[in-house]
Protein backbone atom coordinates (compact mmCIF):
# COMPACT_ATOMS: atom_id res chain seq x y z
CA UNK A 1 0.00 0.00 0.00
CA UNK A 2 1.38 3.69 -1.13
CA UNK A 3 1.07 6.61 0.74
CA UNK A 4 -1.55 7.81 -1.88
CA UNK A 5 -3.45 4.69 -1.27
CA UNK A 6 -3.41 5.46 2.59
CA UNK A 7 -4.14 9.07 2.37
CA UNK A 8 -7.43 7.50 -0.20
CA UNK A 9 -8.37 5.15 2.29
CA UNK A 10 -8.53 7.45 4.81
CA UNK A 11 -10.20 10.36 3.25
CA UNK A 12 -13.26 7.45 1.60
CA UNK A 13 -13.84 6.39 5.68
CA UNK A 14 -13.81 9.91 7.46
CA UNK A 15 -15.23 11.92 4.52
CA UNK A 16 -12.34 14.39 5.03
CA UNK A 17 -10.93 15.81 1.55
CA UNK A 18 -8.27 13.97 0.16
CA UNK A 19 -6.35 17.54 0.14
CA UNK A 20 -7.00 17.89 4.30
CA UNK A 21 -5.72 13.97 5.18
CA UNK A 22 -2.80 14.30 2.56
CA UNK A 23 -1.54 17.78 4.67
CA UNK A 24 -1.97 15.97 8.03
CA UNK A 25 -0.17 12.95 6.35
CA UNK A 26 3.21 14.88 5.45
CA UNK A 27 2.89 16.70 8.68
CA UNK A 28 2.70 13.51 10.81
CA UNK A 29 5.81 12.46 8.33
CA UNK A 30 7.60 15.66 8.90
CA UNK A 31 7.11 15.90 12.53
CA UNK A 32 8.32 11.96 12.91
CA UNK A 33 11.56 12.79 10.58
CA UNK A 34 11.95 16.03 12.52
CA UNK A 35 12.17 14.19 16.69
CA UNK A 36 14.24 11.58 14.69
CA UNK A 37 16.89 13.60 13.61
CA UNK A 38 16.98 15.84 16.84
CA UNK A 39 17.87 11.89 18.94
CA UNK A 40 14.14 11.98 20.31
CA UNK A 41 12.41 8.83 20.10
CA UNK A 42 8.49 8.57 18.98
CA UNK A 43 6.09 6.40 20.65
CA UNK A 44 2.43 5.58 19.08
CA UNK A 45 0.67 3.30 21.89
CA UNK A 46 -0.83 0.58 20.25
CA UNK A 47 1.16 0.41 16.66
CA UNK A 48 4.74 0.89 17.67
CA UNK A 49 7.30 3.11 18.43
CA UNK A 50 10.27 5.14 16.19
CA UNK A 51 13.56 4.87 17.57
CA UNK A 52 17.12 5.89 16.97
CA UNK A 53 19.76 3.32 17.68
CA UNK A 54 23.38 4.04 17.65
CA UNK A 55 25.46 1.70 15.97
CA UNK A 56 29.16 1.63 17.45
CA UNK A 57 32.49 2.48 15.51
CA UNK A 58 33.80 -0.47 13.66
CA UNK A 59 36.69 -1.76 11.36
CA UNK A 60 35.13 -3.85 7.85
CA UNK A 61 36.67 -4.89 4.89
CA UNK A 62 37.03 -4.05 1.24
CA UNK A 63 37.18 -7.34 -0.16
CA UNK A 64 38.04 -5.97 -3.72
CA UNK A 65 41.27 -4.22 -2.24
CA UNK A 66 41.88 -5.77 0.59
CA UNK A 67 42.00 -2.92 2.81
CA UNK A 68 40.18 -2.22 5.93
CA UNK A 69 37.56 0.88 6.43
CA UNK A 70 36.94 2.26 9.57
CA UNK A 71 33.04 2.79 9.87
CA UNK A 72 32.79 5.54 12.57
CA UNK A 73 29.56 5.44 15.13
CA UNK A 74 26.32 6.48 13.61
CA UNK A 75 22.20 6.42 13.65
CA UNK A 76 19.90 5.01 12.19
CA UNK A 77 16.32 5.13 12.55
CA UNK A 78 14.39 2.12 13.59
CA UNK A 79 10.91 0.60 14.14
CA UNK A 80 10.00 -1.57 16.53
CA UNK A 81 5.97 -2.55 16.21
CA UNK A 82 3.67 -2.81 19.51
CA UNK A 83 2.95 -6.26 20.85
CA UNK A 84 -0.53 -5.61 19.86
CA UNK A 85 0.29 -4.46 16.46
CA UNK A 86 2.33 -7.84 15.81
CA UNK A 87 -0.66 -9.91 17.31
CA UNK A 88 -3.14 -8.72 15.16
CA UNK A 89 -0.78 -9.08 12.11
CA UNK A 90 0.15 -12.85 12.82
CA UNK A 91 -3.96 -13.63 13.31
CA UNK A 92 -4.79 -11.41 10.33
CA UNK A 93 -2.83 -13.32 8.25
CA UNK A 94 -3.65 -16.97 9.79
CA UNK A 95 -6.98 -16.21 8.38
CA UNK A 96 -5.69 -14.96 4.86
CA UNK A 97 -3.36 -18.46 4.72
CA UNK A 98 -6.48 -20.51 5.61
CA UNK A 99 -8.27 -19.49 3.22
Amino acid sequence: MTKAEIITEISTKTGIEKVDVQETVEAFFKVVKSSMVGGENVYVRGFGSFVVKKRAKKTARNISKNTAIIIPEHFVPSFKPAKTFVEKVRTGNKAKASK
